[in-house]
């Protein structure tokens, strides 16, 4: 179900796509995404349509294609370097890629057919997420948070899973809370889940990534506590 106020429209028509802006405020700081269900194969030509138009220059994705034998997200990038994807408006092409222990980077040109004009897109894809619950130790998705935040450019951020609400939302929150720590101002969990609910029915699904939520972040505090 998509709040139409926050709902992200495509083209001159407006078309549609389960996608949402996401603005959450934080000390008087604005943080702007676009939460999204992982694309399918045929929404594939409308997800890069909408990283185009939004000028977004990070897409971060926290699901396998295949979790548990179950399709989860389609394959929606080349997956050769030799040979681009063809796409109704543009061509994706793989530039690089890098496999680290946690996430994978994959660094994309996306050309467009009428103009010929290209943009860079970097994916950042979380593959330690299990299969059911969250991740433990939770190490590698503070580094991989960390590291898409120092990727970001351009546009709002495109966070997906596989419905684009419950690891989404624990993205979201996280992300949120880390800036905050960074700055040394103060936040409330509760409140930007509210507010991300507000925009997105849904976000942080379960009890257990709501847990998950403040069990990363005690993880944070209590590092930095020992270094002080």
């Amino acid at each position: 179900m998509i709040d139409d106020s926050t709902r992200v429209p495509l083209g001159e028509n407006k078309d549609y796509i389960n996608a949402s802006y996401i603005r959450i405020t934080n000390a008087g700081e604005e943080y702007f995404y676009i939460a999204t269900q992982g694309p399918l194969p045929g929404t594939t030509d409308d997800f890069w349509q909408m990283i185009l138009e939004n000028n977004c220059n990070v897409i971060v994705m926290i699901t396998r294609e295949i979790e548990d034998r179950i399709v989860k997200c389609h394959h929606y990038w080349p997956i050769s370097m030799k040979k681009p994807l063809e796409l109704k408006n543009c061509y994706i092409v793989l530039e690089n890629y890098q496999i680290l222990q946690y996430f994978i980077i994959r660094i994309f040109q996306v050309v467009r057919k009428s103009t010929g004009t290209s943009h860079i897109v970097k994916q950042l894809q979380f593959t330690n997420w299990p299969d059911h619950g969250t991740p433990a130790p939770v190490d590698g998705f503070i580094k991989y948070v960390r590291y898409v935040r120092r990727s970001h450019l351009t546009g709002p951020m495109v966070v997906h899973c596989s419905a684009g609400v419950g690891r989404t939302g624990v993205f979201l929150c996280v992300d949120v809370v880390f800036c905050a720590i960074e700055k040394n101002f103060s936040f409330n969990i509760r409140n930007i889940v509210a507010q991300m609910r507000e925009q997105r029915h849904g976000m942080v699904q379960t009890k257990e990534q709501y847990c998950f939520c403040y069990k990363i972040i005690l993880e944070v505090l209590q590092k930095l506590a020992t270094f002080k």
